[in-house]
C-alpha cells in the first residue's frame, strides 16, 4: 500500500510520460479532489477562479502529455493576438486568412508531416524524409534535448486548434465578442475537461459563463457525479474490455482467426468506439458541471440514426457542426446547383477523414460517409427513400445504418490495407470457426459484454432518463452507496492497465 502511494505521489509530482494522469486512473482522482479542495477558496470572484482553473488546466495537460504544454501556450498566445487583430481590422480579410493559415500550419506540420512526406514519395518515386525544424531550433538553445528525424503528435491539438479557429471565424463575423484578458481566452482554448478529446467548446456558449457567478445545484451535482460514473463505466467495463480481448487481437492479425471472430470484432469495435469516446464526453461534461460551466453534449444515441444524416446529428455532434458551419457552409453547402452540394458533401467528409488521422483509410472512411450522404440525399429527392416513422421500418433502416457504419469503421481501425483485405477474405472464405467447445467457451466473456454494450447503445432513451432521474433523486446517503457499488463494480471487472482513450491519437 504504501508503494502504490508513493507512486501516485509521484505520478502527480512528476510526468512519466508511461504513466500519464488519464481519467480513469485513480491518481487523476486523487488530484481532482485536491483541485476542489482548493477550488473553495476561489470560485466566488471570476477572475480568480478563471485564473486557478486556468493553471489546473495546465497541469493536467502537462502530466498528459508532458513538454507539449509549451505548444499550447504558444497557440493560447497566438491566437488571443490574432483575436485583438482581428477585432481592430475588422474590414480586411488579412488578418484572419493569416490566423486560420497559422493554425492549419502548425495543425499539419504536427499530424501530417508523415502523411504528406509519404504520398509525395509513392507517387513520384522520390526518397525525402521527415525533419524536425522545431525540434533542430529547440537543440539550438536547449543542448539536443529533441530528437530531429521525429515528429510526435501532441494530445488534442486537433481539438483546441478547431477551437480557436471556431473563435477568430465567429469573431469575424460579430458572432463573438472579443476577449480582451489574456488569462480569459488562454483559459477558453485550455480548459482542461474537454481539452484533449472534446467536445469543441463555441466561445459564444463559453465565454460568457467565465463572468457568471459560481452555481452548482444538488440536481447539477447529482448529474455530474451520474455523468462520470456512467462514463467511466462505459470506458472502463465494456470499451477496454472488448478492446483488449478481442478487438486488438482480431485486428492485429484477422488472418489468424476465423471469419465469425473477424465479423465479431467489427461489431465490438463499433460498441468500443462509442463506449470509449462517448464515455470520454460523459466525464468531461461531469467534471466541468462540478467546477460550475456547462459544455455541449456530444453524441445523442448515434447507432439509433436512421440514416447516414441522421447519424451525424447524433455521432461527435460538436465536430459535425463544425464542419458543417465551417467548412460545408463556406463552400457553398446546398446553396448552389446538387452537384456542387453533392461536391461540397464529399469533400467535408473526406477532410473529415483526414482530420481523424494521417492516412489514407480515414481518408476513405470519409469518403464512405460522403458517398453515402449524397447517396441518401438524392434517394430522398428522387423519393427512393421515405421516412421511416415506427414499426419495421424503422428497425430495418437503423439495421442497415448501423451495417454501414460499422463497415466503415473497419477502414477507421484497420492499420493497413493488408489486414484490412485478410479481415475481408476471412468472412467470406474462412467463416465458420475451426476450434474446438472449450475455445468457444473462452469468448462467453467477450460475448457478455458485447450483448451488456448493445443493451446500452439500443436502450430505449425514455428508460435511460428514468434511470438518471431516479438516481438524481435520491437522497446524498444512497448516492453514495450506489456510488461504492459501482465503483467496485468496475474495479472488479475493469482491466489491470489503463488504456489511452481513443480519439487521444486524434
Amino acid at each position: 500500500m504504501d508503494e502504490q502511494l508513493k507512486n501516485i505521489a509521484d505520478q502527480l509530482l512528476h510526468y512519466n510520460e508511461n504513466k500519464p494522469l488519464f481519467y480513469t486512473g485513480i491518481a487523476f482522482w486523487l488530484a481532482f479532489a485536491i483541485i476542489l479542495g482548493l477550488y473553495s477558496f476561489f470560485y466566488q470572484k471570476s477572475l480568480l477562479r478563471n485564473s486557478y482553473l486556468l493553471l489546473v488546466s495546465w497541469y493536467v495537460y502537462y502530466q498528459i502529455n508532458g513538454a507539449f504544454l509549451s505548444l499550447l501556450l504558444f497557440s493560447c498566445l497566438a491566437n488571443y493576438g490574432f483575436g485583438l487583430l482581428i477585432h481592430r481590422f475588422r474590414r480586411t480579410k488579412l488578418w484572419i486568412i493569416a490566423a486560420v493559415s497559422f493554425n492549419l500550419l502548425v495543425l499539419a506540420y504536427f499530424k501530417y508531416s508523415y502523411f504528406f512526406t509519404e504520398s509525395v514519395n509513392h507517387f513520384f518515386g522520390t526518397n525525402y524524409t521527415v525533419f524536425n525544424w522545431l525540434g533542430w531550433l529547440l537543440n539550438q538553445v536547449s543542448s539536443g534535448m529533441a530528437d530531429v528525424h521525429s515528429i510526435v503528435l501532441p494530445i488534442g491539438i486537433s481539438f483546441y486548434t478547431f477551437q480557436a479557429i471556431s473563435y477568430l471565424a465567429d469573431l469575424r463575423t460579430n458572432k463573438v465578442a472579443v476577449v480582451k484578458n489574456p488569462v480569459d481566452f488562454c483559459f477558453y482554448l485550455s480548459f482542461f475537461p474537454q481539452l484533449v478529446a472534446g467536445p469543441i467548446v463555441r466561445a459564444a456558449s463559453f465565454i460568457p459563463q467565465l463572468y457568471q457567478k459560481y452555481r452548482l445545484s444538488r440536481e447539477e451535482l447529482s448529474h455530474a457525479v451520474f455523468l462520470i460514473l456512467k462514463g467511466l463505466f462505459k470506458k472502463l467495463v465494456i470499451a477496454d474490455f472488448l478492446a483488449l480481448n478481442l478487438v486488438d487481437r482480431v485486428f492485429d492479425a484477422p488472418g489468424s482467426y476465423s471469419g465469425l471472430e473477424n465479423l465479431a470484432a467489427i461489431y465490438s469495435y463499433s460498441v468500443q468506439i462509442y463506449c470509449d469516446f462517448s464515455g470520454y464526453t460523459d466525464i468531461a461534461i461531469g467534471l466541468a458541471l462540478l467546477l460550475g460551466y456547462k459544455i455541449p453534449v456530444n453524441f445523442n444515441a448515434p447507432y439509433c440514426a436512421r440514416g447516414l444524416t441522421d447519424f451525424w446529428r447524433r455521432w461527435h455532434i460538436s465536430l459535425s457542426l463544425w464542419l458543417r458551419d465551417y467548412l460545408y457552409i463556406p463552400l457553398g453547402g446546398n446553396r448552389k446547383s446538387k452537384l456542387r452540394m453533392y461536391s461540397n458533401l464529399l469533400i467535408t467528409m473526406l477532410l473529415g477523414g483526414l482530420w481523424h488521422g494521417a492516412s489514407w483509410h480515414f481518408i476513405i472512411w470519409g469518403g464512405i460517409h460522403g458517398i453515402g450522404l449524397a447517396l441518401e440525399k438524392l434517394f430522398r429527392q428522387l423519393r427512393l427513400l421515405k421516412p421511416n416513422t415506427g414499426g419495421i421500418g424503422k428497425f430495418v433502416s437503423i439495421f442497415f445504418t448501423f451495417q454501414l457504419v460499422s463497415f466503415g469503421w473497419v477502414f477507421f481501425r484497420g492499420e493497413n490495407q493488408e489486414k484490412i483485405y485478410h479481415l475481408f477474405y476471412q468472412i467470406k472464405h474462412h467463416f465458420v470457426p475451426r476450434t474446438t467447445s472449450e475455445g468457444l467457451w473462452s469468448y462467453l466473456p467477450v460475448c457478455g459484454i458485447l450483448l451488456l454494450g448493445f443493451l446500452l447503445i439500443w436502450f430505449p432513451f425514455h428508460q435511460k432518463e428514468k434511470i438518471r432521474g431516479w438516481f438524481i433523486r435520491q437522497n446524498m446517503a444512497v448516492q453514495l452507496i450506489l456510488c461504492v457499488f459501482i465503483i467496485l463494480l468496475i474495479q472488479a471487472v475493469s482491466q489491470s492497465d489503463i488504456q489511452q482513450f481513443i480519439y487521444f491519437q486524434f
